[in-house]
């Protein structure tokens, strides 16, 4: 059964890639792609036989623009912040994954942002594509603050980059948490297990940028607490 949904899950996401690409071909606003992200998050955990909840959405304020950093430990975590976020979002990924057909043409060819860590020049490049979305277009984004997923669940420390960018844009910096998503599908494995995944928001947290090293490194710990400790009530 777990094979079987499975399928149907990659079937679904073809058709979702497949009709991005053809909105962003007719709509460079990108309105109709973040409305397709939202139904392909839902349509995956409907798929999966995933329930989700949200908590704290009563401290989005959906007119604002956000960084929002998360844990990351599962592949579900992607689909189950795409539904959960309020606000169009967009989502740094990794240069690996524009390779795969229609999926990965769909997310270079719409509003996300690729990294391409091997390489400083191209990753400053997305940098300025970022800052750009954030400021100019009014699209918040979601970064993984780990960089890679946590194959025992537990939330790794975090890297500064998530935290430089939102101190270059002075946007307010949303800590979310995950919980559940590693019980449904760990790092690694390729088997669905019925479950519950939340999403939980906590309260924007505002500063005035740019910040310094020393800055970013102490609003990195903060976010990383706030996070673990959301995650684990």
């Amino acid at each position: 059964m777990a094979y079987i949904r499975l399928v149907l899950i990659a079937f679904f996401i073809f058709l979702c890639s497949v009709s991005a690409l053809i909105f962003n071909l007719v709509d460079r606003s990108f309105g109709l792609y973040f409305w397709l992200t939202r139904i392909l998050g839902n349509g995956v955990l409907f798929l999966a036989g995933v329930e989700y909840e949200v908590l704290g959405a009563e401290n989005i304020d959906t007119t604002k623009t956000y960084v929002y950093v998360s844990n990351h430990s599962s592949m579900f975590d992607i689909p189950a912040i795409m539904a959960a976020v309020p606000t169009r979002a967009s989502i740094i990924f990794k240069k690996e994954l524009a390779r795969i057909p229609f999926f990965g043409w769909a997310l270079v060819t719409g509003p996300y942002v690729l990294i391409n860590r091997q390489k400083p020049e191209k990753a400053m490049k997305s940098s300025d594509h970022a800052k750009k979305l954030l400021t100019e277009k009014g699209v918040s984004m979601i970064l993984y603050a780990e960089g890679t997923r946590s194959k025992t669940g537990e939330v790794l420390p975090f890297k500064r980059g998530a935290f430089h960018l939102a101190s270059m844009v002075s946007h307010p910096i949303v800590p979310v948490s995950i919980k559940g998503a590693d019980k449904v599908m760990p790092k690694g494995k390729f088997n669905i297990v019925h479950g519950k995944i939340q999403v939980i928001f906590d309260k924007p947290i505002e500063f005035k940028g740019p910040l310094n090293r020393k800055e970013e490194i102490e609003l990195m710990d903060r976010v990383r607490e706030i996070v673990i400790r959301n995650k684990e009530e």
